[in-house]
């Protein structure tokens, strides 16, 4: 398969997509009320677990050869795919991002993350940084998707994202973790880059499902993998952050599909109206 050849979907699988991206919400939502100084990142995955389960879908991040867990929850520095653990526990004022993912039983799936601060942190500075990193990863997300919107070629969401980024402050993009296609598997292609590349990318049409996942830091771009094989850290130490949402386009517009609302908050702001399809 080429670079501009991949799957698009029909209406109906989008439908059930959407499926999969609730479940992926409902995994994130249970994670977010559960964070606190002390709680474990183990305690938060079980969360994620447990909120999937109850909504009839299953972990997808545990169909990854050698992980075995439904979250990667990534803290400080961490970048993407830390690894929940017993021994590692939230503190007051850390910045954490988990990144979740939900497979339908007939074999959809979704795949999102968030980034939290957690709340009681004392040192005044740290948490206004941290807090505004998080909510420029955030706001660069919702510039991607509002981009995808109107967009012609796929690199046209790159561009978005890259401009809101650096219009936020001099933070330094991933270029080797970016987003991707979802579908029946939670990778696929095409690439989706968080910058502007040379390459347009393929023409966006209805069917097209992708994960728009910004990842950055508050200082250099390159990264290391720790020794756990899996967690993938700023090489600087710096602060880092990711978001992610799944996001459709039909033939009648776009639906995020692992946003509750479908998008229409947080797009209102661009002058974009997501549309659902059930």
């Amino acid at each position: 398969m080429s670079r501009h050849e991949f799957e698009l979907k029909t209406n109906d699988q989008i439908v059930e997509m959407r499926k999969a991206g609730l479940m992926t919400a409902a995994g994130l939502a249970a994670v977010r009320a559960a964070i606190r100084p002390g709680v474990s990142t183990l305690e938060l995955d079980a969360a994620a677990e447990a909120a999937i389960v109850a909504a009839g879908g299953h972990s997808n991040f545990k169909l990854v050869p050698g992980y075995h867990h439904t979250t990667c929850i990534s803290i400080n520095d961490e970048v993407v795919h830390g690894i929940p653990s017993a021994d590692r526990f939230l503190a007051a004022g850390d910045i954490v991002s988990i990144d979740c993912g939900a497979e339908t039983p007939s074999g959809w799936n979704g795949d999102s993350a968030i980034t939290v601060v957690v709340p009681g942190g004392t040192d005044l500075a740290v948490n206004k940084r941290r807090e505004k990193l998080a909510k420029d990863g955030e706001n660069s997300l919702w510039a991607g998707i509002a981009a995808l919107a109107s967009a012609r070629y796929l690199n046209d969401v790159g561009i978005a994202v890259e401009k809101s980024i650096y219009g936020a402050g001099n933070y330094g993009i991933l270029e080797d973790y970016i987003g991707h296609g979802v579908g029946r598997s939670m990778h696929e292609d095409p690439p989706v880059f968080n910058y502007k590349t040379k390459h347009t990318g393929p023409a966006v049409s209805p069917g097209l499902v992708i994960a728009i996942e910004p990842m950055f830091t508050a200082g250099g771009r390159k990264v290391k993998i720790l020794a756990d094989g899996w967690t993938v850290s700023s090489k600087d130490g710096s602060d880092a952050v990711h978001w992610e949402h799944t996001v459709a386009v039909h033939d009648r517009g776009i639906w995020v599909l692992t946003e509750p609302d479908g998008g229409v908050e947080k797009l209102a702001r661009f002058g974009v109206k997501p549309v659902a399809l059930d």
